[in-house]
This record gives C-alpha cells, structure tokens and sequence, in this order.
C-alpha cells in the first residue's frame, strides 16, 4: 500500500493495543496501516536477543499473567508458551529477603521458624488501623504496621515515583500481593507464562496472521495523519500529546535502563549468591529500595525465558523524571494527576472517529492482559459500527 493511499484505519503505536485491534479488524476485511514512532513492532514489550545472546526485555521486564481464559486463548494463536515462576527478592539492610512479603519473610525477620497463626498475630499486633485507607500509605500501614512498611515499601516507592507513597493512590502498592502462607510467588493470577519464543516473534506472527495490515516504522503520529487519509484512527500513544498538551503535559515517570552481560566464567563467582549455575542473582527481579542505591531493582529475565544458554545479562533500572523529549513510561496514579487527566478525558470522548487505546491513550496503569482485552473490545466495536466491511 503506498502512501498517501486511503484507509480503513490508521493506527498509531504498534505495541500490544494497537497490534491486537489490528489484527482483528484486519481479518474482518479492513484495510489498516500501523505505525509507530520507534524502530521495532512490540512497544514497551519489545524483546531482543543481545550480543551474548540472551534473550533480554529492553523496556523492563513483561511478567505477562492473566485470569482471562480468552486472552490466553486469543494470544496463544500466535505463540506457545513458557511457564514462568515469577519470584522476586528484596535486597536492603545488607541482605536478601523473600517477597513479597509471606511467611518466610517473617522467619527471616525473627531468625527462626514461624507459623501463619503466629504471623497473622503479630500483624494484627503491628498494624495500623485504617477504616478507608485513602492512599499508598494508609493501605499499607493498615495491612502490616510501619515496621514492614519502611522497611520494604516507603524507600522503593519514593525512588520509583518521587512522590510518598501518602501521595500515591493505593492501587500503587497495593498491586503487590502480602500473604501470611509460604506463597512466595510475585503475581496472584491464574496463568503466568512468557511467549515461548518472546514478545517479538508473537507479535511478528500476529502480523503475518493480518492480512491487509501494513506497519511503518520510524513515523510519528504528525506525519501518519499526513500520510493516509483514513475513516477512524486508534490511537495508543499519551493521549496529552494527541491534543498537543493543551493544558500542559501530564505527568509521568520515565526510566533508564543499563544492561550488563556476563560470560559463564564471570558468574562463577556469583553462583553462592544466585543459588544455580549460571545466573547473576538469586531470582529474576530483586528490588533495591534503600535510598543510597540509586536503582529501583536488577532484572535477570533469563530465570524465566526458558533459555538455555551459558551467559546471562542483567538490567538496572533508573527512574528519571520525564520530559517531553523522553519515552513516557507509567503515568503517575495520584489525584492531582487525575485530575488534570480529566479535562484530556473530556476532549477525547469527543472525537468521533478515534479511538483511544492503551495505557498512555487512557492515562491508567493498566497490565498487558487487560490492554488486550481493551483491544479486542474496542475492535469488535468497531467491526459492527463500520461493517460491511469493504474488503470481506
């Protein structure tokens, strides 16, 4: 298709919402043409093999997990998977420790072995109670005391955001489960598993698998709209840029990410740290929540790849503030920022031919399962609002 050429659908961003509402509209006889700004298909979840081969996340890990039987029935048209145990340390007070927080974070706190009853005792016996807990904070504090609130939450939370968690909405911390059982698994979901051959190659098939759909790499939304004329856009980038920050930008936290590759003779001398040949560390993420450390957490994803290989590769994560130069990461779950979001929430529902898709699109902290779910949605929507297709 070439340019200037004429649309069904002009979707711009070709991470998970954009691909997957592609792909759907593709095969009910659409046209669409998916851009996006960067150099490779898959957004943040982009993965690559690097130069000491491994398999590696460039945007953060993407722990994929689900309750939704329909995702992974939908997703896994275009991938096998891997099953993947997501289990994480943190590292503070110059030592390892289980979490998120579970019975054997507490044996580690009173140096012996320990009970659900006993810990479920001093919980109660530590915590604050808090009727509606209100922020960050409150639902921590209210679920168990400040002991491992500071401990684990405060210093980790204000590095990641630069704000106190008191400034945070609850669902900031309160996405990481805390049991007083053995579970020492990072995520609650039913399905947890990474595609077995990564991101990539799923959204690459998901592409093979759409006819109609051509993707442009390296174009900006400006020179799309320019580009194709189109009957209805899907929209997943910051739904602030879209209309040119009117009310100025929203906020959002970015990151810098530093990567570090080790051969099999360099983590010998790591194996009594890591547990097992041929890692760096004792799990795939460990989070640093002590103030002097200046990254948030060390993700070794090879611990869940499934990956059979000698060397390894670990990233430190950074948080930075954002700018409008740089990549927008995670919007910022407070009220001040809800409220600013509003009046972009206001201008979006009212344009009538686009569609507005995505964590950045809907300014909300939304996981992968649930972008694809929104996706889906949204395509079905719109295959009956324009259907008969043209193309069927």
């Amino acid at each position: 298709m070439s340019p200037d050429a004429s649309v069904d659908f002009l979707i711009v961003g070709a991470g998970f919402s954009g691909l997957v509402a592609a792909e759907r509209l593709s095969n009910a006889g659409f046209r669409c043409v998916v851009v996006d700004k960067r150099s490779h298909l898959g957004g943040n979840a982009y993965d690559r093999v690097d130069a000491a081969g491994v398999l590696v996340h460039d945007y953060g890990p993407h722990y994929f997990r689900t309750n939704s039987p329909r995702i992974v029935e939908y997703l896994g048209r275009f991938t096998a998977w891997q099953d993947a145990d997501y289990k994480i340390k943190s590292y503070t007070d110059g030592r390892y420790w289980s979490f998120p927080i579970n019975l054997q974070t507490f044996e580690e706190i009173v140096g012996r072995p320990s009970t659900t009853e006993e810990f479920e005792a001093w919980i109660e016996e530590h915590r604050v109670p808090v009727d509606e807990p209100k922020n960050s904070e409150e639902l921590i504090l209210s679920k168990v005391g400040r002991e491992l609130y500071r401990r684990f939450y405060e210093g980790y939370t204000l590095k990641q955001w630069q704000r106190h968690p008191r400034d945070l909405d609850t669902s900031v911390c309160g996405r990481v489960p805390i049991r007083t059982n053995r579970d020492d698994r990072y995520l609650n979901e039913e399905f947890q598993a990474l595609p077995k051959d990564g991101f990539t190659a799923m959204f690459g098939r998901m592409l093979d698998a759409s006819p109609g759909v051509e993707l442009y790499l390296g174009v900006d939304f400006h020179e799309a709209c320019k580009r194709w004329r189109h009957r209805h856009l899907i929209f997943s980038g910051p739904v602030d840029e879209y209309f040119g920050r009117r009310f100025g930008a929203l906020p959002y936290r970015s990151l810098r990410f530093e990567h570090e590759s080790f051969t099999a003779e360099q983590l010998k001398p790591r194996e009594p740290i890591s547990n097992k040949p041929g890692f760096w560390q004792p799990a795939v993420q460990v989070n640093y929540p002590d103030a002097e450390v200046p990254y948030t957490r060390i993700v070794e994803i090879k611990h869940v790849t499934g990956q059979k290989i000698d060397a390894s590769t670990i990233v430190r994560e950074y948080p930075r503030n954002w700018t409008p130069e740089e990549e927008p990461f995670y919007p910022v779950p407070a009220d001040d920022a809800k409220t600013a979001y509003r009046r972009y929430a206001e201008l979006a529902a009212a344009e009538k031919n686009v569609s507005f898709i995505g964590r950045l699109a809907t300014y909300r902290y939304y996981n992968m399962d649930q972008v694809t779910g929104m996706a889906l949605a949204e395509a079905d929507r719109l295959i009956a609002r324009y259907s008969p297709a043209p193309h069927a």
